[in-house]
């Protein structure tokens, strides 16, 4: 019925690969949104809590609530920033660090699914014209 549909096409893959990683990373106590908010902060500890958002392409106050759980969790901490009190930085907890490598294995082995399903050239096509057209659209 919606064969030609970019918005019912995309949301449902959403929806099958919001439902692999949550999977991925439910052993960690952490939701996908959560798993991947917090591989950004071990991939660039610091950052700002606007920079991060910006990065995800997600709302400030997406932002927020994730990070409102992590810190919940102590995987991270808000510190003033150094440049701008007005600004927040994010660095992961000692936890944080422990979570780095198996948190980066659980989703490689993910894409590695993936990559096996529909094959390796599809997948890095798929994602490089998602990626271009999420930019044209915006």
């Amino acid at each position: 019925m919606f064969d030609q549909c970019l918005y019912f096409n995309t949301a449902a893959l959403a929806r099958l690969l919001e439902r692999h990683w949550t999977e991925a990373y439910k052993p960690f106590g952490l939701t996908a949104p959560q798993g991947f908010l917090l591989r950004a902060v071990l991939r660039r500890p610091g950052m700002l809590q606007g920079q991060l958002a910006d990065a995800l392409a997600i709302s400030r106050p997406t932002a927020t609530r994730a990070l409102d759980g992590l810190v919940a969790k102590d995987l991270v901490a808000r510190q003033p920033s150094s440049s701008d009190g007005r600004e927040i930085e994010i660095h992961p907890t000692p936890g944080a660090l422990a979570l780095r490598v198996p948190l980066d294995e659980a989703s490689a082995a993910i894409t590695a699914r993936i990559k096996e399903v529909i094959g390796e050239a599809a997948f890095g096509d798929l994602v490089a014209n998602v990626r271009e057209v999420r930019s044209a659209l915006r």
